[in-house]
């Protein structure tokens, strides 16, 4: 499997990281963001923005920034663990007392950060949520790129994480970190820069940046031409190469 593409605009939000200048820095020395800042998203009507808590404001922030005004294409929605934080709420209110929040329970599926993005906007194209493990990120590309070849002239991408709350803490099994980025992706159409994912013939063990969450890993290539990133997940390696 292999598949170019371009990346046509994009955005990233992490705690102590919102600018353009302030990523491209982050790529040349990376390093893990930790805290708990939340984005303003003045975009959204109060009483939806009041829904979200930090996971689900870092990935409308960088959705709205990439995508701007822009509505009626399709917009994918990839996250390892989604909000993992509501959803133990949801659990431990269970536990003690038999019963959920039906509101509570609403924001916790999968689909919840991008629903409340597409409501807000008013927008009814072809939204999407993706789940694949540590590699959502590749995996929602794979899910861009048959869109695309299916006739959308863009695909908008947000891929957002956040480290396990609590109780869930142990089953990391990846660094982790809190962040959202967005790429507005399309097929190349001349020999403008591009970008590879493919899943890598060899079987050797190549791992790059292996002190990075895989979504940022994909981010840093993003930003640093002529980079690769390569990363094994289960029985399957992935790599992904900035072409200049």
């Amino acid at each position: 499997m292999e598949f170019r593409f371009v990346i046509t605009s994009w955005a990233a939000f992490s705690p102590g990281l919102q600018h353009a200048d302030d990523w491209q820095e982050w790529a040349h020395a990376p390093w893990q963001p930790t805290g708990d800042e939340a984005p303003e998203v003045r975009e959204m009507p109060a009483m939806a923005r009041r829904r979200l808590n930090q996971l689900g404001r870092m990935a409308v922030r960088v959705a709205y920034w990439c995508q701007a005004d822009e509505t009626g294409r399709p917009v994918i929605f990839a996250s390892r663990y989604g909000d993992a934080v509501r959803s133990l709420e949801l659990l431990n209110a269970m536990a003690q007392d038999g019963a959920v929040s039906p509101t509570g329970f609403g924001l916790s599926v999968h689909n919840a950060i991008g629903a409340t993005y597409s409501i807000a906007r008013g927008d009814r194209a072809n939204y999407l949520s993706i789940a694949g493990g540590a590699a959502s990120s590749a995996a929602g590309l794979v899910e861009a790129f048959g869109l695309l070849t299916d006739g959308a002239p863009n695909v908008t991408l947000v891929c957002y994480d956040a480290p396990l709350p609590g109780d869930y803490a142990r089953f990391h099994d990846e660094p982790t970190a809190p962040y959202a980025w967005a790429w507005q992706i399309a097929l190349p159409q001349g020999d403008e820069g591009s970008m590879t994912l493919r899943w890598p013939s060899t079987t050797a063990a190549i791992e790059h940046f292996p002190s990075l969450p895989f979504g940022l890993g994909l981010l840093r290539c993003s930003l640093m031409p002529g980079s690769s990133f390569r990363r094994q997940v289960g029985l399957q390696q992935w790599e992904l190469t900035h072409h200049v």
